[in-house]
């Protein structure tokens, strides 16, 4: 059974591929993803000038997650541009995750990747890692001037908007009235759950030198689902939703399609098996597929609410 999907245009075969931010900053990463079984290549947030994030150690794992100050180092658009077209060898979508410091550096930023003629733009307005930075998903009236600027460049190629998990219902609300307003072409959700801390006991400190990071991983999944299924049913399923969020195996590949996600992304575990994760979740997705004896575009959003079942408390 397929599992791939097409979507915005665009055919992502498999339906699965790196989430900006992981193995994804250099031109040796970014040609690993290349080589890979993953279904596009997404390049990392990257800021108007070249940024070698925040202080070491800034990443860290264990066997539900992971934790992350990363603060967004990237190489820049304009050494990205450069290394574009070696990029085309591989015949994969590629994408771009667009990361101002301030309002006015998306559009410039942007203009790179289209000049250089990404297949997409990946507005990424939830980066939790920036020191004094808040998020701008948080700011419905500069998110929506943003998108608009992107849009008003774009021409026709897609314009998506990668978030936060959302706290309260009413912000799904206010950002799906926006992507429906601006017609936005699809939605990435999660980003990292912010302002977390792992300390280790035994030497009695934070495991990164921040202190604080973006949760990721396991830890996250029922988060990411529950995301994913706000945007679906917020928009109708009319905008592709791409989910993002405890990925490590098949079954949790097909939660996410039945979420109401069209493809997804992989992060914490794409760190820890480095890309020969994706030829391992392509095949087990492959085979959960042909268990349903469905594609992977059979699934989206199939989730439906729990009946009473014999046996279970009446009461509850």
């Amino acid at each position: 059974m397929s599992t791939g999907n097409n979507f915005c245009g665009i055919n992502f075969q498999p339906a699965i591929f790196n989430a900006s931010g992981a193995w994804c900053a250099s031109e040796t990463e970014l040609r690993d993803l290349g080589k890979s079984s993953a279904g596009a290549i997404l390049i990392k947030s990257t800021t108007l000038e070249p940024r070698s994030g925040n202080d070491k150690p800034r990443f860290f794992t264990n066997e539900f997650g992971s934790l992350n100050s990363m603060g967004l180092p990237n190489l820049g658009p304009q050494k990205y541009k450069e290394i574009l077209p070696t990029l085309r060898q591989y015949k994969k979508p590629i994408i771009a995750s667009i990361a101002g410091m301030s309002p006015d550096h998306f559009v410039p930023i942007s203009q790179h990747y289209l000049d250089a003629g990404v297949d997409a733009l990946e507005v990424n307005l939830s980066c939790p890692n920036l020191v004094g930075k808040p998020q701008i998903a948080f700011d419905f009236e500069k998110s929506r001037n943003i998108l608009q600027d992107v849009k008003n460049i774009a021409g026709k190629t897609p314009v998506g908007v990668k978030l936060p998990p959302y706290p309260d219902p009413i912000f799904n609300i206010q950002m799906a009235h926006i992507i429906r307003e601006l017609k936005i072409d699809f939605v990435t959700v999660i980003n990292s759950v912010p302002h977390c801390a792992f300390i280790d006991s035994e030497k009695e400190e934070f495991v990164i030198k921040n202190k604080f990071g973006g949760l990721g991983g396991k830890y996250v999944k029922p988060v990411a689902l529950g995301q994913v299924r706000r945007f679906y049913e917020l928009l109708e399923g009319k905008v592709p939703i791409i989910g993002c969020g405890g990925i490590e195996t098949g079954k949790d590949i097909v939660e996410h399609f039945l979420a109401g996600a069209s493809t997804v992304q992989v992060g914490t575990q794409l760190m820890k098996e480095g890309p020969q994760v994706f030829a391992r979740l392509e095949k087990e997705f492959s085979e959960e597929l042909e268990k349903k004896n469905c594609t992977a575009k059979d699934l989206v959003g199939r989730a439906k609410p729990r009946e009473k079942q014999l046996g279970e408390m009446l009461d509850y």
